[in-house]
């Protein structure tokens, strides 16, 4: 429960695909400069638990960095190693959510239909990525949180600061952002991080 309290107070978690470690860690940076604290760095970036490692070290008392793409227990488990506090993958694997539990590493499986979602959540994962956001919508999102009011669900895909007000109005618990929040140059996501803050900030006022 611990996790999913600070999942919530984050709010966004910004999915970093970068294109080598050290960029990833430079988008990683302006993120954090520009008040968003959620860190997903996926296994679609070179060396990607080299960046993880630098970012829990450096930022780990103010920012919550995690791995993203997960698709094996032993990236799953390389990555713990290397300072991830949480795991995300674009399915549903039984086997890395269960290494995941066993660890007591938070794990974020994706899924998109009831099945899914209640499958992976009665294996234990601490909340479901609702993949790809874009495919469904909030109205999808509000539906499923009707029969299944206890699985935290946070959508990925489609995100975006002009829509992300409907995801929470349908009970998103956090959102995931990537290409509408870490994409270009340091200065861009700084800025891109900035303006997504705020809205949160009005949103959580309203």
């Amino acid at each position: 429960m611990a996790f999913l309290d600070t999942l919530s107070q984050t709010g966004v978690v910004a999915v970093i695909r970068g294109s080598s470690a050290a960029n990833a860690i430079a988008i990683s940076e302006a993120l954090i400069r520009g008040g968003i604290t959620g860190i997903e760095i996926t296994y679609t970036t070179p060396d990607c638990c080299d960046a993880i490692a630098h970012m829990a070290k450096a930022y780990g008392s103010q920012a919550v960095i995690g791995v993203g793409t997960v698709t094996s227990v032993e990236q799953m488990h390389a990555a713990a190693e290397a300072g991830a506090s949480f795991g995300v993958s674009p399915h549903f694997d039984a086997a890395i959510v269960k290494a995941a539990v066993d660890r007591g590493m938070p794990f974020m499986p994706g899924a998109i239909t009831p099945t899914e979602v209640v499958t992976a959540y009665q294996a234990g994962a601490t909340a479901i990525k609702i993949f790809p956001g874009s495919l469904v919508g909030p109205d999808y999102l509000k539906a499923l949180k009707g029969p299944l009011p206890h699985i935290p669900l946070m959508p990925t895909g489609g995100v975006s600061a002009g829509n992300m007000d409907q995801w929470f109005a349908a009970g998103a618990v956090a959102v995931g952002m990537g290409g509408n929040l870490a994409k270009g140059s340091p200065d861009e996501v700084e800025a891109a991080a900035k303006a997504t803050k705020a809205v949160l900030d009005r949103i959580r006022a309203s």
